[in-house]
C-alpha cells in the first residue's frame, strides 16, 4: 500500500519537476548577437605547394572581411604554409606566404551563410635546399636559399555558421591557379577556422 502511494506521488510530482526552470542551458545560450559588417577570422590552412610538384602544405590563415549590402563583401586575406620534401640529393623546405584581395557574393540562410569568394594576389615563395650525402655520391652539391614571387588566383566556396554570440565557425575550399615557370599550375586551398563578428 505504501509503495503504491509513493509511486502515485512520484507520477504526480515528476511533470512539475520536469518543467522547473533550473536548466544549465537556456534559450539565450546560443543566441546570435553579432550585427556588425566586419568579421575577422583565423584557422588551419591547407594548400598544394606553389613551386613543388606534390605534397600538402599546412599552416595558418587569417582574414578581415567587410559586408556591403546584403549579398556582397570584400576584404583581405593572408596565410603562411610550409612543407618539407626529401630525395637522395636534397631536402627541400618551402614556405608560401599568400596575400589576397578578396571579393565575395554571399547568401544568408538562418544562422548560416554560403559564399563564393574570389581572391587575387601574390604568393611569396621561400625555398631552402639542403644537400644530402654530396660527398658519398661523387656530386658537388651546395645548399641553396631562394625567394620568388608567383601571381595567383583563388576561388573558394565558403560555409559560415553562427555558433554563439559574435562567434562564427567557417570552412572554405576551392581551386587555385598560379603562374610558375612560364606556365599555369593548378592546385587547391582549404581552411577550417573561427571568425569574430561583433
Amino acid at each position: 500500500m505504501m509503495l503504491s502511494r509513493l509511486l502515485a506521488f512520484g507520477l504526480v510530482i515528476a511533470p512539475a519537476l520536469a518543467t522547473a526552470d533550473d536548466r544549465m542551458i537556456d534559450d539565450d545560450s546560443f543566441a546570435v548577437s553579432s550585427k556588425g559588417r566586419i568579421a575577422a577570422d583565423a584557422g588551419l590552412f591547407l594548400a598544394t605547394p606553389s613551386a613543388l610538384p606534390s605534397g600538402i602544405m599546412t599552416g595558418i590563415g587569417v582574414g578581415v572581411t567587410r559586408a556591403c549590402g546584403c549579398t556582397w563583401s570584400y576584404g583581405v586575406r593572408a596565410s603562411w604554409s610550409s612543407i618539407t620534401e626529401g630525395s637522395m640529393t636534397y631536402t627541400v623546405t618551402q614556405d608560401d606566404y599568400r596575400l589576397r584581395l578578396v571579393g565575395a557574393v554571399r547568401h544568408d540562410v538562418g544562422r548560416g551563410s554560403l559564399a563564393l569568394r574570389l581572391g587575387v594576389g601574390p604568393t611569396f615563395v621561400h625555398e631552402v635546399r639542403i644537400a644530402n650525402n654530396s660527398m658519398g655520391s661523387g656530386l658537388t652539391l651546395h645548399d641553396r636559399r631562394a625567394w620568388g614571387t608567383v601571381p595567383a588566383v583563388d576561388l573558394d566556396g565558403m560555409i559560415a555558421l553562427h555558433i554563439s554570440g559574435a562567434w562564427v565557425g567557417i570552412a572554405s575550399a576551392g581551386p587555385s591557379v598560379d603562374r610558375y615557370g612560364g606556365s599555369l599550375a593548378w592546385g587547391w586551398t582549404a581552411m577550417l577556422g573561427v571568425a569574430w563578428q561583433p
